[in-house]
């Protein structure tokens, strides 16, 4: 289990849980009540906008044959990921020195600046100013930077 945890850290489960029922083509609506649970909660936990219970987790990895606590542990490691976004007042760089406009496809505050950092070093070194470069080697370090601008060439 160590390894398949630390594969998947961060990721909620029920995203796990969806591909366990694809993977063994089982119906979320039929699953659930065959649990004795609503089918909206199987749902919620699929679209990641209920957490997974202990209760719940037991009976789900029961019936689905995984390992026990399995989703618990994966429950609990995407509750640490979220407390550590929110406890991270540095979670991005100073958007007050990086123009909107260069990411005018998407919305600057919904920015994962860690997943997305390859592409975000690449668009401001495409097309910033000097100060918003300098903005992104002080928030992810010379060394990434450097690293990714020469993948770009």
């Amino acid at each position: 289990m160590n390894e398949s945890i630390s594969i998947l850290k961060g990721i909620h489960p029920g995203a796990i849980l969806e591909r366990e029922l694809k993977k063994k083509n089982l119906k979320q609506g039929p699953f659930a009540l065959s649990l004795n649970e609503y089918p909206q909660t199987i749902n919620a936990i699929i679209k990641g906008k209920r957490d997974m219970n202990l209760g719940l987790s037991l009976k789900i990895e029961e019936r689905l044959e995984m390992e026990e606590g399995f989703l618990m542990t994966l429950q609990l490691h995407y509750d640490i990921k979220k407390q550590k976004q929110s406890f991270s007042t540095f979670n991005h760089p100073d958007l007050s020195l990086i123009r909107p406009v260069i990411f005018w496809d998407t919305q600057i505050d919904k920015i994962d600046w860690e997943k997305q950092k390859l592409a975000v070093i690449k668009r401001i070194f495409e097309r910033g100013n000097e100060e918003e470069k300098q903005e992104i080697i002080r928030f992810y370090g010379l060394e990434t930077v450097q690293s990714v601008i020469g993948k770009l060439k």
